[in-house]
Formats: C-alpha cells, sequence, structure tokens
C-alpha cells in the first residue's frame, strides 16, 4: 500500500452528483441461511425485491449511472439478474476469484468504474437503507477528504431500558434511537483511495486507521431508517416496519 502522501488537496473540482457506485457483495451471508444457500445475500428479498434492487433504485434517484457489483459466493446469480432485468442505471458484475476480503473486493471493482478520475460510491451489499444521497456527496465535496462514511444509528429491536446505581430499572422505551453512532457501510471515496485500499485484506482494519490518523476521512450523520440485514430476524424485523408503511 502506496504512502498517504500528498493527500491534504484532496478536493478536486466541484462536480454534481457521484455517478457510479460499487456494491461489495462477496460474502457467504452465513449468518442468513438457509436462505443464503441458493441465493448470494445481496439477493435475499426485502419487501418483494432484492437488497440489490433496492439499493439500484436508490443509487438511480440521486443521479449514479454506473454500478460494479464486486460479488462471490454464487456471482452467477446476481449476474443473471442484472442481464434480465429493465434496470435504472448500467450495472455489471466483477467475481472475485477467492476471496478478497472488503477491502479487496472494493480495489477489484473500482478497477471496473468508466470514470478512474471521478469520485465513487460504495456500500455493502446487505445495507437497506434510503436516505438521500445528495447531501452526502455535497457533504463530501465540502471538505474534500478522501472519504467520507455514513453515520447512522444502530436500530434496536427490544428498545432500551434505564436503571439506577442500585440496578432497579427507571425506564423502558420502545424503539429509541440510541445515542450512538455506527458504520453505516455507505461510503463515498475520492479517486485517489483506490492505492490506498489493499489487495487483499478488510479495508476498515487496513486503510480507514491510516485515514484517521491523516484527518482525511469524514463522516456524515444519517437519522433515516438504516439497517443491516445480517440474520433472518433482521430480515422479519424489516418486512414488518416496511409493512406497516
Amino acid at each position: 500500500m502506496s504512502q498517504l502522501t500528498g493527500i491534504t488537496d484532496a478536493g478536486g473540482p466541484s462536480r454534481g452528483a457521484v455517478r457510479q457506485a460499487v456494491v461489495l457483495a462477496g460474502g457467504c451471508g452465513s449468518r442468513l441461511r438457509p436462505l443464503t444457500q441458493t441465493l448470494p445475500k445481496t439477493m435475499v428479498e426485502v419487501h418483494g425485491m432484492s437488497i440489490l434492487r433496492h439499493q439500484l433504485d436508490w443509487f438511480a434517484e440521486s443521479g449514479v449511472e454506473q454500478v460494479v457489483v464486486s460479488a462471490g459466493h454464487l456471482a452467477q446469480v446476481i449476474d443473471d439478474y442484472l442481464a434480465s432485468h429493465c434496470l435504472p442505471l448500467r450495472a455489471t458484475v466483477v467475481t472475485e476469484e477467492r476471496p478478497l476480503g472488503r477491502g479487496g473486493g472494493l480495489k477489484l471493482a473500482a478497477a471496473a468504474l468508466d470514470r478512474p478520475d471521478e469520485p465513487w460510491l460504495a456500500v455493502y451489499g446487505d445495507i437497506w437503507t434510503r436516505f438521500p444521497l445528495t447531501g452526502m456527496f455535497a457533504h463530501h465535496r465540502h471538505h474534500a477528504a478522501l472519504a467520507t462514511v455514513a453515520l447512522p444509528r444502530p436500530w434496536l429491536p427490544r428498545g432500551t431500558v434505564d436503571c439506577d446505581e442500585r440496578g432497579q430499572v427507571t425506564t423502558l422505551a420502545s424503539h429509541v434511537p440510541p445515542p450512538l453512532r455506527v458504520n453505516g457501510g455507505v461510503y463515498v471515496f475520492d479517486p485517489r483511495i483506490v492505492e490506498l485500499l489493499p489487495d487483499e485484506g478488510d479495508h476498515e482494519q487496513t486503510t480507514l486507521p491510516r485515514l484517521i490518523r491523516a484527518r482525511q476521512l469524514m463522516g456524515y450523520r444519517v437519522d433515516d431508517p438504516w439497517r443491516a440485514i445480517n440474520t433472518p430476524r433482521d430480515l422479519d424485523d424489516l418486512e414488518q416496519e416496511l409493512a406497516g408503511h
């Protein structure tokens, strides 16, 4: 991995919407079995559509024109879906010949983007959310950092509990947003981030800490609904919530 040199001027010329994106979908989704025995995790359906299709529609609403899906487990299922459906943007698949980790998967897919000199969006393939991406794009351009990460509040399906110093429960609350925020698995990257991604391994353990030390990682607060779909319980909870709207 190259050294973090000359990154204080990470801002380039102001552009409109980010026009290209990567979906990271190389994992096996073992915690979602048996659904992922025949489907990649990103193809599991939420409210009648795959997670991936929800993401593609979300991207298109904000001006994204090209998507590259970095796939591994059952990659052909994704490829077949993209080839056989009318989509709101252009989408293709790159396949990991062996597991590359999240950072390696991002780097592989980024090499297939049409505009290597423009910023790009990256999203984990198990994320469901619909917050307006245009605000995140503007935040990224304004601060001119190498990377911006969405920071949602995690969903607590069982609510929160407060107690006093003796352990006596004082309040029970249902679905109260917790004060902490988490890495939402949604990024905007400056094009130069590619040289800082590992060929194999996890960018959260390699690239992101280096960006933090160099003060080149910005956070974008998200208060809209956000879900990471890791288990059947996550899927059921989201289905029930969407059915109520």
